[in-house]
C-alpha cells in the first residue's frame, strides 16, 4: 500500500485493502482483520452499500538547502497511511525488514526490539508545530534528546503496537507521540505497554495533535513510514485531507 499511494491518490478510485502483509495494521484499522472481512466489504460495495470513505494521509517532505541549487533539487513528497517516525522504531523497522517474510509476520518487530535497543542512543531532536496564522510559521514544541518521535494517521504500527490510540483517519490531524531519553531498563518496561496504548500514562511521554510539524536533528537521521525507509531529517510532516478513498467493513 505504501509504495502505491501516489498512484492511488491520483486515480481517486475506491481501494479495497486485503490483509496479506506482515503487519496489517492499516487493514485492521479499517475493520478488515481477515481476507473474509475484505470479501464481505467488497460484496457490500458491489451491492450498492455506501461503504467507501475518503481518509487522510500523512505527507513527509524533506527540507533541503537550496542555496545555489537548481530547480532539480526541489524536495519530493512521500505519502504514508499509518505511522511515520524517527528514532528507535525506525531502527527496529530496519532490522525487521531484513528478516524472512514469515518471521516478519510472526513477531518480527518484537524479535528486532532487543538488538536495536542494545545499540541505540537517544537523538537530539527539535520538533516545531505550525502556528495557525501562517503556513510557514512554526513554534518550537520540544527540543531535547528523544528515543522515539512518531507521527500517526492510524492508531497502530509494528503488528499491533498502539503508539497513537486516539488517532483517526478522517480528523485532519496527525497524532504525535514522543518518548524522552530514558534508561534501557525503563524502555524494556515501556515496550509491552505500547501494545495496549498504556504508555501515554508514563511520565515524560508526550502526546498531542497537529496539522503540520517540522522535525530537525543535529545530524541527518533516517525517517521511516509504514515500515519503509523514506528519507533523512530534517523533514516537514503534514496532512493531506481526504486524499484516499477506501472501502471499509
Amino acid at each position: 500500500m505504501h509504495r502505491h499511494l501516489p498512484q492511488l491518490v491520483e486515480l481517486q478510485l475506491p481501494v479495497l485493502v486485503v490483509p496479506c502483509g506482515s503487519g496489517n495494521d492499516f487493514a485492521r484499522a479499517l475493520g478488515l482483520g481477515s481476507v473474509r472481512d475484505s470479501l464481505g466489504a467488497w460484496r457490500k460495495f458491489c451491492s450498492g452499500c455506501r461503504n467507501a470513505q475518503a481518509i487522510d494521509l500523512g505527507v513527509i517532505t524533506p527540507i533541503t538547502d537550496r542555496h545555489g541549487a537548481g530547480e532539480s533539487s526541489a524536495p519530493y513528497q512521500r505519502y504514508f497511511c499509518c505511522v511515520a517516525g524517527v528514532g528507535l522504531d525506525g531502527e527496529i523497522a530496519r532490522r525487521a525488514n531484513l528478516l524472512p517474510r514469515w518471521l516478519r509476520a510472526h513477531g518480527g518487530y518484537i524479535l528486532s526490539f532487543l538488538p536495536a535497543l542494545w545499540r541505540f542512543a537517544s537523538i537530539a531532536m527539535k520538533i516545531s508545530v505550525a502556528r495557525a496564522e501562517g503556513p510557514d510559521a512554526f513554534i518550537a514544541r520540544t527540543a531535547k534528546p528523544l528515543v522515539v518521535a512518531a507521527f500517526a494517521n492510524a492508531p497502530a504500527y509494528g503488528g499491533g503496537m498502539k503508539i497513537a490510540p486516539r488517532a483517526r483517519f478522517d480528523d485532519g490531524s496527525l497524532d504525535v507521540c514522543i518518548v524522552p531519553d530514558m534508561s534501557k531498563f525503563k524502555l524494556c518496561c515501556l515496550f509491552p505497554t505500547v501494545y495496549f496504548g498504556r504508555h501515554l500514562s508514563i511520565p515524560g511521554v508526550e502526546y498531542f495533535q497537529t496539522e503540520r510539524l517540522r522535525l530537525e536533528t543535529e545530524t541527518p537521521f533516517e525517517v521511516y513510514a509504514d515500515g519503509e525507509y523514506v528519507c533523512r531529517t530534517p523533514i516537514e510532516v503534514s496532512v493531506a485531507r481526504g486524499a484516499l478513498r477506501l472501502i471499509r467493513a
